[in-house]
C-alpha cells in the first residue's frame, strides 16, 4: 500500500546541480531524523529541484554520517548535504523498518514551495 507525504531534503546523490537521488528527513524534537530517500530522480525532477538546493553550512545534523547503498550492502552513498530547506511531496511504501525509516526508496511527485519545514507534524517513530 502507497501513500503521499511530505519531507525535508537533507542531502543529495550526484551534484547540486544534477541531483540523481534525495536523502529525506523530517524533525524530531528539533533534530533531523533520516526517513528515506527517493528512487533515481528523473530528468525533469533533477531539474525541478537542481535551482532549489542550496549546500550545507557547518553544523548540519546529518555531518558525519553515512549511507547505504541498499539493502544488506556495504558500499555506502556518496551525498552531498544540504542547507534543509526544501520541502518535498513524495509517494511511499507503508512498510517501515524497526527505526520508523521508509523500507523503500519513495518517488518523488513535486517540489512543495507552499511550505516550509515547520509546516508539517514531526516524525514518530514507531512504538516499541
Amino acid at each position: 500500500m502507497r501513500e503521499t507525504t511530505e519531507a525535508i531534503v537533507g542531502a543529495v546523490t550526484g551534484s547540486l546541480t544534477a541531483p540523481r537521488g534525495l536523502l529525506l528527513g523530517r524533525y524530531d524534537d528539533g533534530h533531523l531524523q533520516y526517513t528515506g530517500r527517493t528512487t533515481t530522480l528523473t530528468r525533469a525532477a533533477s531539474a525541478a529541484v537542481a535551482g532549489q538546493l542550496a549546500s550545507a553550512q557547518h553544523g548540519h545534523p546529518w555531518t558525519g554520517w553515512s549511507f547505504s547503498a541498499g539493502w544488506g550492502s556495504r558500499e555506502t552513498l556518496n551525498v552531498t548535504l544540504v542547507e534543509p530547506e526544501l520541502v518535498v511531496e513524495v509517494g511511499v511504501d507503508v512498510a517501515r523498518d524497526a527505526s520508523g525509516r521508509w523500507r523503500h526508496p519513495v518517488r518523488l511527485h513535486r517540489a512543495r514551495h507552499d511550505l516550509s519545514p515547520a509546516d508539517f507534524p514531526c516524525w514518530t517513530p514507531p512504538p516499541r
